[in-house]
């Protein structure tokens, strides 16, 4: 029973994540990029599991991902091609973080 509404709590809680995850131009994020904000994720992994997962605070997942630089911050040459191309990413603001991710054709 209570394994049950921890699963329904989790389940809403990603179901949020998912309801805010946009394509957003590169553009409008620069001034979070500037601030030091702005983590991509690999295009191998779900944005959302990721954002789930630093929602709940899980340390252990996220570690192995920053370790295999599947999460890592948006470099300043990933910036300036993005500009350059002027792209759109996906994108979910998971306080203090805005994760994106590049969107393949």
């Amino acid at each position: 029973m209570i394994e049950e509404f921890l699963q329904q709590g989790r389940d809403l809680e990603r179901a949020k994540i998912v309801s805010e995850t946009a394509r957003i131009p590169w553009l409008e994020l620069q001034r979070f990029f500037a601030a030091g904000k702005v983590m991509l994720v690999a295009a191998e992994l779900d944005l959302v599991d990721v954002a789930h997962a630093l929602q709940l605070d899980d340390v252990e997942q996220v570690k192995k991902w920053t370790e295999n630089l599947q999460l890592s911050p948006v470099s300043d040459a990933e910036a300036k091609q993005w500009v350059a191309d002027d792209a759109s990413l996906w994108a979910v603001v998971i306080k203090p973080w805005v994760l994106v991710q590049t969107i393949t054709p």
